[in-house]
């Protein structure tokens, strides 16, 4: 964490309160934890149901998403996300195996080829 301390914060925290003793630290560290693991679970069942029920892509379920977004492949979505100038080729990989070369323009994105 020593990327992201704030040392003026903790400054500020520590001469305008007064000190926690251990024992009532501890046990609101350990009611934290517990709330945090039970809101996490929740959280994790919710993802699990969301993919089962098949509304996993979000905006796709809410017509957020257009039918050529939806044609593209994630590599060329993410491309024209970045607003990507010239012409390249996006390389497909499975594994160690190359499984296919597209190129790509930025003025005119290709439909996928399934």
């Amino acid at each position: 964490m020593a990327l992201f301390e704030m040392k003026w914060l903790r400054r500020l925290v520590r001469r305008n309160t007064n000190p926690i003793p251990e024992h009532r630290a501890e046990l609101w560290k350990r009611r934290l934890s517990i709330g945090y693991a039970i809101l996490a679970w929740q959280a994790f069942g919710f993802v699990c149901y969301m993919v089962y029920t098949g509304r996993n892509d979000w905006a796709k379920h809410h017509g957020l998403k257009t039918d050529e977004e939806l044609a593209l492949s994630p590599a060329q979505q993410f491309a024209k996300h970045l607003r990507v100038e010239g012409s390249g080729k996006i390389i497909r990989f499975s594994g160690f195996n190359k499984v296919d070369e597209v190129p790509f323009d930025a003025s005119e994105v290709k439909r996928v080829n399934e």
